[in-house]
């Protein structure tokens, strides 16, 4: 089933991506310079529109836009059709999933805060385009980023247009890059610009009561914070079963790498143990949102028995109802689903399934986790992540079964969240762990000054 899914693209993919793709040209050279090549590449977007509850509102937008009057107003619907075309990509490409999903709940309302210089800032962007952006243009974002830092309700945006910002102020001047990375920024300009929005939506939560089982570990390190994101189901009262993911996440220097990366997570002790052990969760209150998203809290969590995730997956996997994402978070990028597979044929260029060839995400393999390109291709079953990218299905390895020197052996992602269980890499992490301590209780001295 999973490779007939893999053979078939959905119908309008390719289109709407190339819409994608002309209007992020578009940013990348700025509205100020709309030639005729790229007023024809906004002008398309009003025919693909037609018909639909934005037709009016692109059109006039796009309209006004290639007249050369850029508002705010008008910007928003671009962004909107923008974030709209990635959305129905989305949408199209899990629909071959054949997987139960969730209706998506209604949306919470919105907690109120100024960000009218957040759409100042964004609009000189938009207008100046990437290659446009120098140091000062990058740099001008600081004074809104700090103000909506202060606001608690304002934290997503704040924290969304800081990291947008730092990019912008590394690249600057633009235009001597020999390449921009025009999808990224224009995704992050697009999700800014509606987040800017007055009385935009919220992601609904509501709290549960459960068991939550692990499928795998997604562990994401970047130089100064370390992540662990967990892909499990949630067994809920009237046997319902969902498909859910948890994360929980620390600040660290760039030099703490590797193993080392899970001291700085010792305020979850139940997740790490969960990881390390493979137990299940007892789950009493947590807030679970209408994507999907498990907001993790030790203090309403209690380690449970041990629960396999490969036997969880055969047995429970197939059957589990998956959440329907809000709609700014509907975009092929985003696409991320849990699976198990068995029977296929290893092979340099990835998992055989019958005829059809599924490459492997190897540069996603975390140095924080035992799990190696070697132990993938001596696999024979495999928990990961179905992602979508660069035009083609791939996937994120989490764990596998495999047979070592005649044994099988089992290796997951999260298996270290405790300490490595391999002696190599346990006298690295303890020297290493060693810099960890001296930096805390230097920090410790600080704080305490």
């Amino acid at each position: 089933m999973l490779a007939d899914a893999l053979r078939a693209e959905p119908a309008g993919l390719s289109e709407a991506l190339v819409l994608v793709d002309g209007l992020d040209d578009v940013l990348v050279h700025g509205l100020a310079r709309i030639d005729e090549e790229r007023a024809a590449s906004l002008t398309s977007l009003t025919a693909a529109f037609a018909g639909s509850p934005l037709a009016d509102r692109v059109a006039d937008s796009i309209g006004k836009i290639v007249a050369g009057t850029v508002t705010d107003e008008h910007l928003a619907v671009l962004a909107g059709a923008r974030t709209a075309l990635l959305g129905a990509a989305h949408d199209a490409l899990l629909g071959t999933l054949a997987r139960k999903r969730l209706p998506s709940p209604a949306p919470a309302e919105a907690a109120a805060f100024v960000a009218g210089g957040s759409r100042s800032w964004l609009r000189e962007l938009a207008i100046a385009g990437w290659r446009g952006v120098d140091h000062e243009l990058a740099a001008a974002g600081s004074p809104t980023v700090q103000a909506l830092l202060a606001d608690p309700a304002a934290r997503r945006l704040a924290v969304l247009l800081d990291g947008f910002a730092a990019e912008l102020r590394t690249a600057a001047p633009v235009a001597t890059l020999d390449r921009v990375p025009a999808r990224r920024w224009a995704d992050l300009w697009s999700r800014a610009l509606l987040l800017s929005q007055d009385g935009f939506p919220a992601d609904s939560g509501e709290p549960v009561d459960g068991r939550f089982l692990l499928l795998g570990a997604d562990l994401h390190e970047h130089p100064t914070i370390f992540q662990a994101q967990a892909h499990g189901l949630l067994e809920t009262a009237g046997g319902e079963v969902r498909l859910v993911r948890t994360a929980v996440a620390a600040p660290k220097v760039e030099t703490i790498t590797g193993p080392s990366a899970w001291r700085m997570l010792a305020a979850f002790p139940i997740f790490r143990a969960a990881l390390a052990e493979h137990r299940s969760v007892e789950v009493s209150g947590l807030v679970l949102t209408g994507g999907g998203d498990l907001i993790w809290d030790e203090s309403r969590v209690t380690a449970g028995e041990p629960a396999d995730p490969f036997a969880t997956a055969r047995v429970r996997l197939d059957a589990a109802a998956a959440a329907s994402l809000p709609p700014l978070d509907r975009h092929p990028a985003a696409v991320a689903e849990p699976v198990l597979l068995e029977g296929y044929t290893a092979g340099a260029d990835g998992f055989d399934l019958g005829g059809v060839t599924l490459a492997l995400d190897l540069d996603r393999l975390p140095a924080a986790g035992p799990l190696t390109p070697a132990l993938i291709a001596a696999s024979t079953a495999c928990l990961g992540l179905l992602r979508w990218d660069a035009g083609r299905w791939a996937l994120q390895p989490l764990a596998v079964q495999a047979t070592v020197k005649r044994k099988a052996v089992a290796v997951h992602a999260g298996d270290w969240a405790l300490g490595p269980l391999d002696a190599k890499a346990a006298k690295a992490e303890a020297v290493a762990g060693t810099a960890v301590d001296v930096l805390r209780e230097r920090a410790g001295r600080l704080l305490r000054k």
